[in-house]
């Protein structure tokens, strides 16, 4: 147990960096829907989340693949959080259980 308590501040940078990912990719589309230049908002978005992930792993992983698995559980985490915070919307919902003609 010893072992994995210094992985924790990795675990959280991981939550932290999946949220913020995620989150941002969550808001882009929203702002895409109604953007005239969509394909703009969606490439400057994934330059943008995917330096700030790059850049935070190198950062926590620090050479030692421990803290790079645990940063990433942490980003997988955040993913799964989000998908459920986030969740499918009323509309995709009514249009998947509409009835077949």
């Amino acid at each position: 147990m010893n072992e994995l308590l210094p992985l924790a501040p990795a675990l959280l940078a991981g939550l932290v960096l999946g949220a913020l990912f995620f989150g941002g990719l969550w808001w882009t589309v929203r702002q895409c829907l109604s953007s005239p230049t969509p394909a703009r908002w969606l490439l400057g978005s994934l330059v943008i989340r995917t330096g700030i992930v790059l850049a935070g792993f190198y950062r926590v992983g620090d050479g030692q693949w421990e803290r790079l698995v645990a940063c990433l559980l942490g980003f997988l985490i955040a993913r799964l959080i989000l998908i459920r915070l986030t969740g499918p919307s009323a509309t995709a919902t009514e249009v998947s259980h509409a009835p077949e003609p």
